[in-house]
């Protein structure tokens, strides 16, 4: 008989429960060449093919190296798999078949669970392009004229998108600094985080047919945590008059495991009101919102810096879905959109470190009596992220962590 709860102990009241059950990839030390696609329940990771098969249903989606064949399955094979995962995990009677398939968490080696086709960057906090506005063009009005008409983002670098854990080498590239006649050559002396929250396209569509915001839920197969490196000073001379290039490309880190959009029903919320007329192809106050009520938090070598409100922000991923498909440009299985800095309006709420120490003059204090203005050499940034889920439950994203190599 399938119940609410799982039939093993450490999922029962964990983040990473039955309502959630994330998705990725791992391997362990026995077969390091063995890549799985994997479940993540309680403490431990569900080989999910190995699952199939001795539930009776084995399945060529789960036994794939990589999500992309499950992305590109679409949505009622996504609900019919997560149907399954949920019925084996729930009833007693598959406990003896599944339980030698349970690879502890810190045996499991996790890898990119995707296949990155391509990799949008969006601008979505009001709180977040303010602030920046004000730093950069102080007396004048913080926001573009056109940032609250359209969701602002631009083209990343779908290569250089890391699986948590990897190593972040700081980047060289020209400086120029206000007082300098001409610029110069070399490592980035204003490294900085970005603490966002990336959506992962799974259904594509067609070149030249736009998706409006009611297809979200039909192509976004889940949502993950992404840390969008920069390097203000190499950012600030090369973006005017095109846009991040050089500052940006070097790496974005995403967390290993991707929420399933259902797991995030309860956490929905509507985003906050908007005192702009939006045109009619992004107005979503008539629809069921996409708002998302998931409280990030940001560590720098272990200590809490930030804690970022994603409800907070002004444009939501279904807007930013038709706004990047909007002049026809088609979605890809595979394609990662993430939502920019997530910032609140409070000091500790800022999701940069540009906007946490004011581009450098109030630094941030450290437990060891040190302060950093942007990161160090060797400096470790971690970020975390919950949001609600059924009866109380809490919905775990896992981290991403990534330390900085000279």
């Amino acid at each position: 008989m399938t119940t609410a709860r799982s039939w093993l102990a450490s999922a029962q009241d964990s983040p990473f429960g039955v309502h959630n059950l994330p998705y990725g990839v791992f391997s362990t030390a026995a077969r390091p060449g063995r890549r799985r696609i994997g479940v993540r329940i309680g403490d431990f990771v569900l080989d999910a093919g190995g699952a199939a098969r001795a539930a009776g249903v084995p399945s060529v989606l789960l036994d794939a190296d990589s999500l992309g064949p499950l992305l590109a399955a679409g949505r009622p094979a996504w609900a019919q798999i997560r149907a399954g995962l949920t019925a084996w995990l729930t009833d007693e009677s598959y406990r003896a078949a599944l339980s030698p398939l349970l690879v502890p968490v810190a045996e499991a080696t996790m890898h990119l669970p995707f296949e990155v086709a391509d990799y949008v960057d969006f601008y979505a906090s009001e709180h977040h392009a303010t602030n920046l506005g004000r730093i950069f063009r102080p007396g004048a009005e913080p926001l573009t004229p056109n940032w609250k008409h359209l969701p602002i983002g631009y083209h990343g670098r779908a290569g250089t998108v890391v699986v948590s854990g990897t190593p972040v080498v700081r980047p060289h590239g020209q400086r120029k600094a206000p007082t300098d006649a001409v610029p110069d050559f070399g490592p980035t002396r204003r490294l900085d985080i970005e603490a966002e929250i990336g959506f992962v396209v799974g259904t594509p569509s067609e070149l030249g047919t736009p998706v409006a915001m009611d297809g979200f839920a039909e192509h976004v197969f889940g949502v993950c945590l992404v840390n969008d490196w920069s390097a203000r000073d190499i950012q600030a001379w090369e973006y005017v008059p095109l846009g991040p290039f050089l500052g940006k490309s070097f790496a974005t880190s995403v967390s290993p495991w991707i929420v399933p959009l259902e797991a995030l029903e309860h956490a929905r919320v509507a985003p906050p009101a908007r005192d702009v007329e939006p045109l009619p192809y992004l107005d979503d106050r008539g629809g069921e919102p996409w708002g998302l009520d998931i409280a990030m938090e940001v560590r720098l070598n272990g200590h809490t810096v930030s804690r970022p409100p994603f409800a907070t922000m002004y444009w939501t991923g279904a807007q930013q879905l038709a706004q990047m498909t909007a002049n026809g440009a088609s979605l890809r299985t595979g394609d990662l959109f993430a939502s920019g800095t997530v910032s609140g309006p409070g000091k500790e709420t800022r999701g940069a470190l540009i906007e946490l120490t004011w581009n450098g003059e109030e630094p941030v204090k450290l437990p060891d009596g040190s302060t950093r203005a942007f990161l160090e050499n060797d400096d470790e940034v971690t970020i975390t992220a919950t949001a609600p889920g059924p009866d109380g439950a809490v919905i775990g994203f896992g981290e991403v962590t990534g330390r900085v190599l000279p």
